[in-house]
């Protein structure tokens, strides 16, 4: 396996743990439709979270959640929206996005909740 997919396997299975610290149910990783993927899809409570794992070595280049484009805010929104529609659940949704950069120095982890919304 690529050393980048080693990295971002790992980030997906630290951002996991943080949310199961956190309280949060995980109902999928790695949930697909079509050509689009949601990385982790968790709940709390009566909100259903749409999450993007963004992993990293460094942080030369900006942070790991800043290569979030508007396209893949798209994908993924186009991705919830299917998950939404074939679990036939009708609750609350939210977008958050996992940086992780992680070196031999340690990791560093942000969580940041309602980091996109849906547009109209």
């Amino acid at each position: 396996m690529a050393q980048h997919n080693q990295l971002g396997e790992q980030g997906e299975s630290t951002a996991a743990d943080l949310l199961l610290g956190k309280g949060y149910t995980i109902l999928d990783q790695n949930w697909r439709s079509g050509r689009n993927e949601i990385d982790l899809v968790a709940r709390t409570g009566e909100m259903i979270v749409f999450v993007e794992v963004k992993t990293r070595t460094t942080d030369v280049h900006g942070e790991p959640s800043e290569a979030v484009t508007r396209r893949q805010q798209s994908r993924i929104i186009r991705a919830a929206n299917d998950y939404l529609e074939k679990k036939q659940l009708l609750l609350e949704a939210r977008f958050d996005i996992i940086s992780i950069i992680k070196n031999r120095g340690g990791e560093r982890i942000e969580h940041i909740e309602d980091a996109f919304f849906p547009l109209a």
